[in-house]
């Protein structure tokens, strides 16, 4: 099964659903990720003045080729408040209404620890509780952001909270642990539902040691990555073009259409 093609709309934050799924179609996608919408990170409130109600929006979605694969929130497993459970609860009833599988959520912590593992299994729980207590469909993924960076990690939380997906984000992996893609993808790869993908050059921009270059034109090792992709994960792979956090860069209809002209995914 080959793996579907998404980005994330923080690469194009001002955008409205009906802009996000054009935008999709001109460049033959077939999914997207909702993280941003009318330039906030606050998709709950930005549904509910566009939409009025989640029926509305699943009508809407209904009507595309172009699939909405998750909902981006901003919850912490590990360090995560009640302001943060709060947030993340708005986002049910739209993700169920359109039958969205995933919301996506952060591992959280620094360094993964007991303790941290710990609490990011407690997180877990927390959340399967309710999910069965409500009887909801949408399921979370955990992106490999901050403590669960390289496949040693990955796994142990996996002991504690088995049965989780993984959302991967290959590139973080690569650039902030030094570990190879193949090498964790090879370690993980039961659990990845969804992975995000972006380019860099390793050259020093502003506060980061690297600068975001469009797909295709970096060091980020795209090619061996695909073909083990393309061996038989059927999930999304995405690109994550960081837009609202870097507005310097150029937009995302360049990035996609760097990636396809150059063969990237």
């Amino acid at each position: 099964m080959a793996y579907t093609r998404a980005f994330s709309t923080l690469g194009f934050p001002e955008g409205t659903i009906d802009s996000v799924l054009a935008l999709a179609e001109s460049h033959s996608l077939d999914a997207v990720e909702i993280r941003a919408l009318g330039g906030t990170i606050d998709v709950p409130s930005h549904l509910a003045a566009a939409w009025a109600t989640p029926a509305a929006l699943a009508r809407r979605l209904g009507s595309s080729r172009v699939r909405v694969v998750s909902l981006d929130t901003s919850l912490h497993l590990i360090g995560g408040t009640e302001a943060e459970r709060s947030k993340f609860l708005e986002f049910l009833p739209w993700a169920e209404a359109a039958g969205i599988p995933w919301l996506r959520v952060f591992d959280g912590g620094g360094k993964a620890g007991d303790a941290g593992i710990d609490e990011a299994a407690a997180t877990v729980r927390w959340w399967r509780d309710l999910r069965r207590d409500r009887g909801l469909s949408v399921d979370i993924m955990v992106e490999t952001h901050d403590s669960l960076l390289s496949a040693a990690p990955i796994a142990r939380f996996l002991d504690r909270a088995p049965g989780t997906a993984i959302l991967w984000d290959s590139f973080n992996t690569w650039l902030r642990s030094g570990e190879a893609p193949l090498a964790t993808w090879e370690a993980i790869r039961p659990a990845v539902v969804h992975v995000h993908v972006k380019d860099c050059l390793r050259i020093p921009s502003g506060a980061h040691p690297f600068t975001y270059v469009v797909p295709g034109t970096g060091e980020f090792p795209m090619a061996p990555l695909r073909a083990a992709l393309q061996a038989g994960f059927g999930g999304a792979v995405s690109l994550e073009w960081e837009r609202l956090w870097h507005p310097q860069l150029a937009p995302l209809d360049e990035a996609l259409a760097s990636a396809t002209r150059l063969g990237w995914w």
